[in-house]
């Protein structure tokens, strides 16, 4: 088997057999893999745990952008965006097959805000410095609509050109998990956290964890714990503390994917103040296009949110102010939130708002040793996760080693499998095992939509791969995370979803009892992202 597979039972076998780690992460988003992967790349026994799948929370639902936050920039955050563009140039070096430059255009409808962007645009440029993925520039009235042929003329005056990143999050999740296997750590998902364990003293000495498919409850020992599960970070402090305050306020960003005859450039365009003042984004992305997204406090954090019917407004009647081509709730394809973990300031008080508050990270300790890291970005992921491991290098009194995730080339990433087609690309160097499974069976070379669409074309041989390889244990993670469909267009994810439990079940060796069960929850899953009949 190759270094950097991702099987569940091998991983399983190892947990029962090692009798105490370094360092276990409880949370399988993007700062729990990127702490594994510090840790594990340092030489440290480290174990990952996640309640579901990896990224099934906020880091599979984010505006798909590797990006320094030109936003940032106007609330004088200028550390927080110097530091998210050094992070963004290397994951372009690190991750190629799934981080890409990307054009981006400001609309300009007044000489004065033109002024003002373009200067905030060539600061953002100049912090960037040997990693800059270009240079900004003003473009003429007539070139920005040649740019954006279905863009609104009226009092435009031109548009600013400047350059930013994209990617696939969730795919470059799956990647993280393989790149931390290859650096010897261990990961599992659909296994749930429970309880802390504390020696005498009350110091944090390892978890009690439960494997939600097997049924089977271990306590798991370890030198540091940490928590990084994002929005639910404060339900794993209070196992801790029982009266730990409340830290994490969620907010709620909610886009919506539109066909492309909306929006035909294959650049993406910056509305930079909207009538709430809040940034919305139009971003090709999988020959769909990507709009959003939205900042509304919740109250409390789910595991699968819901856009709110005021949200899906916003995005709609922002995107009709500034394009002639006025889409209606009918013609949304997939809609879908993600919950921010913001950290709440002591300053926080009920009238302040979302985008007011920082995203930068914070590192806390409680008195029994254990670590929470909370907030963040994508873009900063890495960095975020070298502190993380430094403290608990500090914390748990473990032998000195530096990071050495600067250069540590993302799963999949190898130059020598770097397919230039659509839908093999994100890949990397599995393309080459995937189609050696078509080669082995011509049958799972049938594609499982019959569509012109490029990124509608997926082989039966990718589901195969998807639940042997990457660790897919439902419809879900096949369907939302590993292949993208459901947050692109639910309808279709729904269409295929029986297809999918079949080759699943004989897969995972499950009787037609789970395959009707898998197919009846999916349905219901899929149904709130497929908004024009909720």
């Amino acid at each position: 088997m190759m270094k950097g597979f991702l099987n569940r039972d091998r991983f399983l076998n190892i947990l029962e057999n090692v009798n105490h780690w370094d360092i276990i992460i409880i949370g399988g988003g993007s700062t729990g893999l990127g702490i594994a992967l510090d840790s594990a790349s340092r030489g440290y026994k480290t174990l990952l745990l996640e309640q579901s799948d990896f990224s099934k929370g906020t880091s599979s639902r984010s505006t798909k952008l590797v990006h320094g936050g030109i936003r940032y920039l106007a609330q004088g955050n200028i550390k927080l965006v110097y530091e998210a563009l050094q992070e963004r140039g290397l994951l372009l070096k690190n991750a190629p097959h799934l981080v890409k430059k990307q054009k981006f255009i400001i609309p300009i409808f007044s000489w004065k805000m033109g002024l003002l962007y373009w200067t905030g645009l060539k600061l953002y440029e100049w912090l960037s410095g040997s990693l800059s993925f270009g240079k900004s520039k003003f473009i003429s009235k007539n070139e920005t609509i040649k740019n954006f042929p279905e863009i609104k003329t009226n009092k435009l005056k031109g548009g600013i050109l400047y350059y930013d990143g994209q990617f696939d999050d969730a795919r470059l999740a799956i990647n993280l998990a393989q790149t931390c296997v290859q650096q010897g750590g261990i990961l599992l998902n659909y296994f749930q956290v429970k309880n802390l364990i504390k020696k005498v003293g009350n110091k944090i000495s390892g978890v009690v964890a439960y494997d939600l498919e097997t049924k089977k409850k271990y306590s798991i020992y370890s030198k540091i714990v940490i928590n990084a599960t994002g929005v639910f970070s404060d339900s794993i402090s209070r196992m801790d503390e029982s009266e730990c305050p409340i830290l994490i306020k969620p907010s709620q960003g909610t886009h919506i994917v539109l066909n492309k005859s909306f929006f035909s450039s294959s650049n993406a365009v910056v509305i930079p103040k909207t009538s709430d003042g809040r940034i919305l984004f139009c971003v090709p992305w999988y020959d769909h296009v990507l709009v959003g997204t939205t900042d509304t406090f919740l109250e409390k954090s789910v595991l699968e949110p819901k856009p709110l019917e005021e949200e899906i407004d916003f995005i709609l009647q922002t995107f009709n102010k500034y394009f002639v081509f006025n889409p209606k709730k009918s013609d949304i394809l997939s809609a879908f939130s993600g919950l921010r973990p913001l950290f709440v300031p002591n300053n926080y008080s009920s009238t302040t708002k979302t985008k007011d508050i920082s995203r930068s990270h914070k590192l806390m300790i409680s008195p029994s040793g254990l670590i929470s890291i909370i907030g963040g970005k994508w873009t900063t992921y890495r960095k975020m996760s070298e502190y993380a491991v430094n403290k608990a290098v500090e914390i748990g009194k473990l032998n000195k080693r530096p990071s050495v995730t600067k250069n540590i080339k993302i799963y999949g990433s190898n130059s020598l499998y770097q397919s230039q087609n659509y839908h093999w690309k994100k890949y990397g160097e599995d393309e080459y095992h995937i189609k050696k499974l078509i080669e082995e069976n011509p049958l799972l070379g049938t594609p499982l939509i019959s569509q012109d669409s490029s990124y509608y074309y997926c082989t039966e041989a990718e589901v195969i791969w998807m639940v042997r390889y990457e660790m897919a244990r439902t419809i879900e993670d096949v369907l939302a995370r590993r292949f993208r469909l459901l947050f692109l267009n639910a309808k279709k994810a729904i269409d295929i979803a029986p297809r999918v439990a079949s080759l699943m079940a004989k897969e995972l060796s499950r009787d037609e009892k789970w395959e009707k069960s898998q197919i009846a929850d999916f349905k219901e899953l899929a149904m709130r992202y497929y908004y024009p009949v909720v």
